[in-house]
């Protein structure tokens, strides 16, 4: 998770920072497979969020559609699309950072848990968190990042 948060917390300094990342580990080795981040408005894609973004790119990159074998870390708790995505994929265990709760301070959620998502569905995956927390929340408070969810808002809204 730290690796995730360093990873993540470069793009900070960019023109366009983003407080969402994950990583693809291998459960048994802890070898990371890749590090993904959002690109929502990079992609002017609303799935583009870095869950989904990791767990493509590391079907493609394995050749496969499971990722049984694999945890999926995670700077937030995964929404109910990238949870969903997580349990398609069959990874082992899903890891997050900060909660839904703390990324609705800062951007619109759907508020159903990722514990809630697994419990409905017909596929197990252990979901782990808060774990580092606070230093997941710094990635939504520093500020070029909420300098540019400003700019972002007042586009959106117009």
């Amino acid at each position: 998770m730290k690796a995730l948060i360093a990873f993540t917390a470069r793009s900070l300094q960019t023109d366009m920072p983003r407080p969402f990342g994950a990583s693809i580990v291998h459960t048994r080795t802890g070898k990371t497979l890749l590090h993904a981040l959002n690109n929502v408005m990079g992609e002017f894609d609303p799935s583009s969020h870095a869950e989904v973004r990791a767990i493509r790119r590391a079907t493609k990159r394995l050749k496969n559609v499971s990722l049984a074998g694999y945890t999926l870390y995670t700077t937030c708790e995964p929404c109910p699309m990238c949870m969903s995505a997580a349990l398609w994929a069959h990874v082992d265990r899903v890891v997050y950072g900060a909660t839904i709760e703390d990324a609705n301070r800062h951007f619109d959620q759907i508020h159903i848990p990722a514990t809630e998502v697994e419990a409905r569905s017909d596929i197990r995956c252990v979901v782990a968190g808060p774990f580092l927390r606070d230093e997941c929340y710094a990635l939504f408070t520093h500020p070029n990042r909420l300098r540019a969810v400003r700019r972002w808002y007042s586009r959106k809204r117009k």
